[in-house]
C-alpha cells in the first residue's frame, strides 16, 4: 500500500491518500521515495493552471529514493540502488526523438504527474529508462531540484554548443537561476546576473556570477549593450525583451527556461540585423540528466534548499506559494 498527499480539487489542501499500485511490468521499477522536491510546477498541476490535471493528484516530480522493485526486462539497475526521477516516467521509445536521444521532447512521452501517480508518495514507478542513477559523491538530500530545474539549465549548454569563455547573461537569481549561474560558471563563462532584488547581488557572486546588473534601472541594462553571446532567462514576468536584445551581439541567442505570463512583444527588426535568435527549452533527456549529475558531482554544483518533512507539506506549499523560499524546497521523511 502506498502511503500519499494527494489534493482533490484544484487549489486545494493535501490531505493523506492511500492506493496500491498497479502491476508491475516488465520494463517499470518501483522507487521507494526518500526525498522529493517541490516545484513551481507542482503548484501549477495541483492548481490546474494549465487545464491537464486530474484528481486526486499525487504531484511530486523531483524524485530521489532507491529502487525497491524491478520488472523483469530491467537492465543497469538493482534493488536498493540510488536514482532519481524527474518530469517524465515513460517515453514511447520509438519516435524520431527518442531514436536521437532527445527523449524530453518525445510526444509520447508520460509525465511524471501527468495522470499518473508522483513523488509526494512513499512510492512512486516508473520506467527504467526514465531514471538516473546518482553518483555517490552527489548529496541526496538536496539532489530532487537537479532532476528539474538543474536540467532544465544544463540542456541549453550542450544544445546550443555554449563555449568556455562566452559571455552570458542570466535574468532572474531564483530556482532556476541560482543553478544556472553556478552551472555557467563552471562552464568557464563570463556571467552576467540580471535581477531587481538588491539583497541578491552579494549572493550572486558568492555564486559564480562576474557581474551583477539591475535589470529595473534600464540605464544599467544600456551598460550592457552587444556584449552577450548567449542570454538565459529564468523569469516567468513581462520584461522589455527588445532591450535585452539589444544586449545581444550579433547572432546572440536569447534562450527561454522560465515561461512569461504574457506573450512576447518582439521587435523582429531587432533580431534581423543582428541575425539574433530566441529559442526555448525544457528538462531534458535521461542522458542529459546523468551528464549534468556527473558535471554537478565534479564542480561541486548544488542547489540552495529548504527542508520540510512530509507531514509538513501544505506549510511547504504556503512557502512556495510566498514567492520567498530559498530558493528550492525539499520534502524529506
Amino acid at each position: 500500500m502506498v502511503e500519499a498527499y494527494a489534493v482533490f480539487e484544484p487549489k486545494g489542501e493535501l490531505k493523506p491518500y492511500k492506493y496500491e499500485l498497479e502491476k508491475l511490468l516488465p520494463n517499470e521499477v518501483v522507487i521507494d521515495v526518500l526525498y522529493c522536491g517541490l516545484c513551481h510546477s507542482d503548484l501549477n498541476m495541483i492548481d490546474n493552471d494549465w487545464g491537464i490535471s486530474t484528481y486526486p493528484l499525487v504531484a511530486g516530480h523531483e524524485v530521489i529514493g532507491k529502487v525497491s522493485e524491478l520488472g523483469s526486462e530491467v537492465m543497469n539497475f538493482t534493488i536498493g540502488q540510488n536514482v532519481g526521477l524527474g518530469w517524465h516516467c515513460d517515453y514511447c521509445h520509438n519516435c524520431d526523438e527518442c531514436n536521437d536521444d532527445d527523449h524530453n521532447l518525445c510526444k509520447k512521452a508520460q509525465g511524471t504527474i501527468i495522470d499518473h501517480y508522483g513523488g509526494f508518495a512513499t512510492k512512486v514507478k516508473a520506467d527504467f529508462q526514465s531514471i538516473v542513477s546518482i553518483p555517490d559523491s552527489i548529496d541526496l538530500e538536496s539532489a530532487g531540484p537537479l532532476f528539474c530545474a538543474g536540467v532544465t539549465v544544463f540542456n541549453p549548454l550542450l544544445q546550443y554548443d555554449i563555449k568556455a569563455g562566452s559571455k552570458v547573461g542570466v535574468i532572474g537569481i531564483g530556482g532556476l537561476g541560482h543553478l544556472a549561474i553556478q552551472f555557467l560558471n563552471a562552464w568557464g563563462c563570463e556571467v552576467t546576473a540580471f535581477t531587481t532584488s538588491e539583497s541578491k547581488k552579494q549572493e550572486a557572486l558568492d555564486l559564480g556570477a562576474t557581474y551583477v546588473l539591475n535589470s529595473s534601472d534600464k540605464s544599467e541594462i544600456k551598460k550592457a549593450i552587444a556584449k552577450f553571446d548567449f542570454i538565459i532567462s529564468t523569469v516567468d514576468v513581462k520584461l522589455n525583451w527588445n532591450l535585452y536584445l539589444r544586449t545581444l551581439k550579433t547572432r546572440g541567442r536569447m534562450h527561454f527556461v522560465g515561461i512569461p505570463l504574457e506573450s512576447l512583444n518582439i521587435d523582429v527588426l531587432t533580431l534581423m540585423i543582428g541575425q539574433k535568435s530566441i529559442s526555448g527549452s525544457q528538462v531534458g533527456s535521461p542522458s542529459t540528466i546523468a551528464k549534468m549529475l556527473e558535471f554537478a558531482s565534479l564542480h561541486k554544483i548544488k542547489p540552495i534548499i529548504e527542508k520540510y518533512e512530509f507531514k509538513d507539506i501544505n506549510k511547504a506549499i504556503d512557502r512556495l506559494r510566498s514567492g520567498k523560499s530559498h530558493y528550492r524546497i525539499v520534502l524529506h521523511r
